[in-house]
């Protein structure tokens, strides 16, 4: 069923130019407890992708007041995908910040509180941050610019460069009160289950990891590109210590996910025998479903809504250089279209800019970043009354 007969909601521009804004990814939202204030970043171009030396002002944009920008602090720890993972801290998400910072010869990361600047230091960065805001799973950003450029950060070397699958580097787990952090998964260890030819000879990494409701389980992608270019991608499952470790998917691809409970995983991922799908897999038990067949029909950045009844996803420029933002009502298949926007050809790659549509903590907004007004911007959209009284077809 596709219902497409309604007017799109206005995308309304929370941002404003000469200077560029944008938040990052799809998987956290910008928005705080209280839906006043937004999360975001500033930058002086967005042609290129950043230097060492570039650095991004990280700010709120308050609503009430006109969509005031307000800046906060700087990083150079930032990319155009995920920018600095910048993100309210659940234990205090009406207050605090956390976000990814370079400090001298290291990434660190950063609390900050946004009404009295009082902040304090980590000393890893972070990639997931758990529910309860309690502790974080991170990796080592300077091989992940080198193996997937834009989401990585430039500006260090990585210690085990010459290593395709060090047995003392992966991921990390950091309790974010005390600092205490320790190598939970190695990549030496995620290579020698389930091993296969196509990782020999091939570099490793990890990438995109995700708490899931309860944080009794995390998500993550285990990478690897072999010298003539060819890469794979399995997804994996863990216990936040890193134990119990499942490989959820291994058919080459695997791409964007979300959590639809603590134990189902939405995932734009390959099956041999069917293809490429958007696909529901059971943590831990061999099942697998289509989700939205014929109707879903190309990777997106896809996120269940706050009370898991509707997907919000996109899809990357079409023939026209457009790109489509898209909800789901995943109980009868209702595909709503609720814009369209242009992307410049200039802008891909690395550089480019994905809408990453993000929810607002109750499910009534929608925000993106987009550059289809000519700056790199940030947008809301207003579905509260599709969610609320979606239209049939």
């Amino acid at each position: 069923m596709n219902s497409n007969d309604f007017t799109y909601p206005a995308a309304r521009a929370v941002t404003a130019g000469p200077r560029h804004h944008f938040f990052g990814y799809y998987d956290k939202s910008p928005w705080d407890k209280s839906s006043r204030y937004l999360l975001g970043l500033e930058t002086i171009f967005i042609d290129r992708p950043p230097t060492p030396n570039d650095i991004a002002t990280i700010g709120i944009i308050d609503l009430s007041d006109n969509s005031r920008w307000l800046p906060l602090a700087e990083t150079q720890a930032w990319n155009w995908q995920q920018g600095a993972m910048l993100q309210w801290l659940p234990t205090a998400p009406d207050s605090s910040i956390i976000y990814n910072y370079r400090d001298g010869e290291r990434f660190v990361s950063v609390i900050r509180d946004v009404h009295t600047a009082e902040s304090r230091t980590l000393p890893l960065p972070i990639y997931a941050v758990s529910r309860d805001g309690k502790s974080a799973v991170t990796l080592n950003f300077a091989r992940l610019h080198q193996t997937r450029p834009g989401y990585g950060y430039v500006g260090l070397p990585d210690p085990y460069e010459d290593e395709i699958a060090p047995d003392d580097d992966g991921i990390y787990w950091m309790d974010l009160n005390t600092g205490e952090h320790k190598l939970i998964i190695s990549l030496a260890q995620i290579v020698s289950i389930r091993h296969n030819s196509s990782m020999d000879d091939a570099k490793h990494w990890f990438n995109h990891m995700l708490f899931n409701p309860n944080d009794t389980r995390f998500l993550f992608l285990h990478r690897w590109r072999r010298p003539d270019g060819g890469r794979w991608t399995r997804m994996f499952t863990a216990n936040p210590d890193g134990s119990e470790i499942c490989c959820v998917a291994d058919h080459e691809m695997v791409s964007h996910f979300d959590w639809r409970n603590p134990h189902q995983i939405l995932a734009w991922a390959r099956q041999r025998h069917i293809g490429d799908r958007y696909f529901l897999f059971t943590d831990r038990e061999n099942k697998v479903e289509v989700v939205g067949e014929g109707i879903l029909t190309a990777d997106g950045h896809c996120s269940y809504s706050p009370n898991g009844h509707w997907i919000l996803t996109d899809t990357y420029p079409d023939r026209e250089r457009m790109r489509t933002l898209i909800l789901y009502r995943h109980s009868d298949g209702c595909r709503l279209d609720i814009g369209r926007f242009f992307a410049p050809k200039e802008l891909d790659g690395e550089i480019r800019c994905d809408l990453h549509p993000r929810w607002r903590r109750d499910g009534q907004q929608v925000c993106i970043d987009s550059v289809h007004e000519g700056h790199r911007q940030m947008y809301v959209l207003d579905v509260a009354e599709i969610v609320t009284e979606p239209p049939h077809a």
